[in-house]
């Protein structure tokens, strides 16, 4: 039996989510690890200590990429790197799975995509709830409901200490409904399957330890043509409330479906990265009633306990990057609707900024 190919992958980024990707590599047959690039040696260290194996150590990113000679190169890095790394590689004949957002504009996010089939290359974009089981069913659920819907979506994290710095380190190159925003945007567009048509944002700078400019709050608006609408909140930082921080509600003409997490969205949970992809159960509420205006059917409740951790979860992008490797999958439609999502949380950037509603051509 012929063995199977290794793919060799250069990791760039070692931080929470960097981390997480590096362990798939790591255990996953197919792929082989060719080098981790940081800019900090202690993230490095701490990772393959993890792991216990070491792996050629790189702190300059050209650098890396000309010396290890990967086949694929994983991209967890700020989103104000995604552009120019993801460009090197491409050009150097390289797959590419990326963290998301694609990159800091829509133009750029289109250059991207065009280059990777230019040079016949793979781009991935990492939209981990698309590999996750709850939210698949959460989606499903939703589109049973009729139409329009109105999505409900937030994720607010109350951080300090080394979470706040990390935080302070991500907001001078995005903004939280930019750098979250596309998980739940995508979800909306999967939900309704229609062209967003409308969007306006807000935004406050709730602390003076950011950069002039930068905000560590937001919140989007988004209309779609099928007059389905819906919208997401974000913020960081040690003054953000724990109160309702954790909100995944659909609501459509035949009823609503909710995400019921009640461990992930207790008071002091915001903060932890475990929590946020926690399901625990989904809600199911019918609107039918009887001829009396009573209810028809009782409200139905479906078990998510079984669902993966955090770095399971990783692992299962990195299997579906594998699997489009091996078996040279198409990914347009990931790669449109990553493009999609950026333009409708990028939309809402500048809807606040300028202080009118954006219309999406």
């Amino acid at each position: 039996m012929e063995s199977r190919k290794n793919h060799r992958v250069l990791c760039v980024g070692a931080g929470n989510t960097g981390r997480s990707h590096i362990l798939a590599y790591h255990r996953l047959d197919g792929f082989e690890i060719a080098g981790i690039c940081t800019r900090s040696a202690a993230s490095r260290k701490s990772v393959m200590e993890e792991l216990g194996t070491f792996y050629p150590e790189f702190d300059d990113y050209k650098t890396a990429l000309a010396e290890s000679k990967p086949d694929a190169v994983c991209i967890s890095t700020y989103p104000d790197t995604h552009y120019a790394y993801t460009k090197a590689a491409l050009e150097a004949g390289c797959h590419v799975f990326l963290e998301k957002p694609l990159a800091e504009t829509v133009e750029e996010a289109q250059e991207l995509v065009a280059l990777s089939r230019q040079v016949n290359r793979k781009l991935v974009v990492g939209y981990v709830l698309r590999h996750h089981p709850s939210w698949i069913q959460f989606v499903a659920k939703a589109k049973e409901l009729g139409k329009p819907l109105v999505m409900r979506m937030n994720l607010n994290q109350q951080s300090s200490g080394e979470q706040w710095e990390t935080h302070k380190n991500l907001l001078a190159s995005i903004s939280p409904i930019v750098d979250c925003g596309v998980h739940y945007v995508d979800v909306m567009c999967q939900m309704t399957g229609a062209k967003p048509v409308r969007v306006s944002g807000i935004g406050a700078r709730l602390s003076d330890e950011l950069p002039e400019g930068k905000v560590n709050y937001g919140q989007l608006q988004v209309t779609f043509d099928d007059g389905s609408v819906g919208w997401y909140e974000a913020g960081w930082g040690p003054m953000m409330s724990e109160n309702a921080f954790f909100i995944k509600d659909v609501v459509g003409p035949k009823g609503s479906v909710s995400i019921v997490a009640e461990k992930a969205g207790a008071q002091g949970q915001s903060a932890n990265i475990d929590a946020h992809t926690v399901t625990e159960q989904i809600q199911k509420h019918p609107s039918a009633l009887d001829s009396s205006g009573n209810f028809v059917e009782s409200d139905s409740f479906f078990s998510m306990e079984s669902e993966p951790n955090h770095d399971a979860l990783f692992q299962r992008e990195q299997e579906y990057f594998l699997k489009v490797l091996d078996e040279d999958l198409d990914v347009t439609e990931l790669l449109d609707a990553a493009c999609n999502a950026s333009r409708i949380v990028l939309a809402a950037d500048e809807s606040f900024r300028t202080g009118k509603t954006i219309e999406l051509s």
